[in-house]
Order: structure tokens, then sequence, then C-alpha cells
């Protein structure tokens, strides 16, 4: 398993067998779906064996894991009809990830209707970290899009800093900076790393994209390394000053991940 000095670089993969897709990329860690991404069914673990066989697979190969929770979790909504099962399936997937020894559970902010008053999800937020049982660091995502996103802009990821800070479980609340959407949503990669450890005190995780999109576009459409709009010495320093692990969510399979390290490995050594 190859690491890029002391940055390890791992991808985002199928969720049937993550340890052979490790292999098969030649990294130390991966990052996959616990079921469907899309739906609110619940996790499920495709692995052969299921949780418990995979979390001592895992650990017999030495592969981190590291699960990406739902896209259609909104635990910010004033919407009770999507706020509520949200809250429930983000436990059910801290309780799945917790079970296979994940080493973060990855969540996007989320965001709230148009005429909602921002505060309300800020304060959601708290509401949501309270209630949940977290078992393993929860590592909130910026986002890309949208006028109402909770962690698009810096100021309100400021804002989510600030309401969950009073919660009991606050400690094991994380970050994971995604240069794709950190340039669609219109915030310097110049300075984004020390602007969000000003605000949070912490990066734990970096999703390390490219973007098919201009900055500030608010689009989110991955790019391989290289092959898109940020500036790719941006995109190397980024990695370099976080200092956190890497997972590449970039377009295409093993080649494509092992080709994009290569190409990350190159400019951060």
């Amino acid at each position: 398993m190859s690491t890029t000095g002391s940055i390890p670089i791992g991808a985002h993969v199928d969720q049937s067998d993550p340890i052979a897709e490790a292999r098969a990329r030649e990294m130390p860690h991966v990052q996959f779906f616990l079921g469907d991404p899309q739906g609110y069914q619940g996790p499920e673990f495709r692995y052969a064996g299921g949780a418990d066989a995979l979390r001592a697979d895992a650990e017999a190969a030495g592969v981190g894991l590291y699960v990406h929770a739902p896209y259609i979790v909104n635990v910010a909504t004033t919407n009770n009809r999507i706020r509520i099962p949200s809250r429930k399936l983000l436990q059910q997937h801290v309780d799945a990830a917790s079970s296979i020894g994940a080493r973060g559970l990855i969540v996007h902010g989320g965001h709230v209707n148009k005429d909602d008053d921002p505060e309300k999800g800020f304060d959601n937020w708290r509401k949501a970290i309270e209630a949940v049982d977290l078992k393993l660091p929860l590592l909130i995502e910026n986002t890309a899009g949208g006028d109402n996103a909770m962690t698009r802009h810096l100021d309100r990821i400021g804002r989510v800093w600030d309401a969950i800070a009073s919660a009991e479980q606050a400690d094991l609340v994380g970050f994971c900076l995604d240069t794709c959407h950190a340039h669609a949503g219109g915030n310097a990669l110049e300075t984004v790393v020390d602007d969000v450890r000003r605000i949070t005190g912490r990066i734990d995780l970096v999703h390390c994209n490219d973007s098919r999109d201009e900055f500030d576009s608010g689009a989110d459409r991955h790019a391989g390394l290289g092959a898109g709009k940020v500036d790719p010495d941006l995109l190397a320093a980024v990695v370099r000053d976080a200092a956190a692990p890497v997972i590449l969510e970039t377009p295409g399979g093993a080649a494509e991940h092992r080709a994009d390290a290569a190409w990350l490995r190159d400019r951060i050594a």
C-alpha cells in the first residue's frame, strides 16, 4: 500500500468488496457507501460475510475504511418529513460505520428552504449532534451549490460550528474539505485551508477532486486531477497544507485512481 509522504491517498470505491478495491489501487484506505446513497432504506452490507467479516478482513489487510452517508441526509431542514427521517438515517449509518471500524462517517451539510431563516438550520445541526449517539467521528463536508446551503460558504460553516459547539459530542464532529466543492462554491483555494481551520480548528479528511466547472459556478461535477478547471498548483497546495488523509472521488476505476494518485504524489512530494 503506497502513501504520499505522510499524507495517505485513498479513493471512493464500490461497496461490494472495499478491500479488493483498495488493493487494486494500491491504496491504504477507501471510502464507500453502505447501501443506496439516494434512499431512506437504511444501511446494508454487501460485503460477503457482512459487517463482522468486513471489519476483521480490513483490519487484517491494514485497510482503513471511511463511510459516506447518503446524499439525501439533511438534518438542517425545517421540513419535518425530511429532517426526522434524515436524523434516523444518520444514526443508522453511524451505527453501521462504527460496526465495521470505520475511521469516520462523512455527511453533507444540508440546506434550508428559500424562505427559511438560516439560523433554524444551524440550530437543527445542534439538535442533531445532541440527538445522535456518535460512536465515531462525524465529518461534515462543505458543499458546492445552493444559496440556502449550510456549508457552501465560509460564514455559514462558521455558524454551524458555533451552533454545535455547545453540544456534548462536539469533539466528535470533524470537517471534510472537498476541493471541487470549495472551488465551485466560491471559496478561494489559496486560503481555504487556513480559513477552514480558523473556523473549525481542524481538517480531518480531504476530498481531492478537480472540477468540470468554473469558480463559484455552484455546480458539483468532479473531474480527474489536472483535467478540470482548478489550478493544479492550488489542488496540490490544499492537500499539502491540510496534511490530512485524502480521498479521491474522481471519475473512473482503479487505473484512473492510480493515475490521479500518482499525479498528486508528484506535486506534493
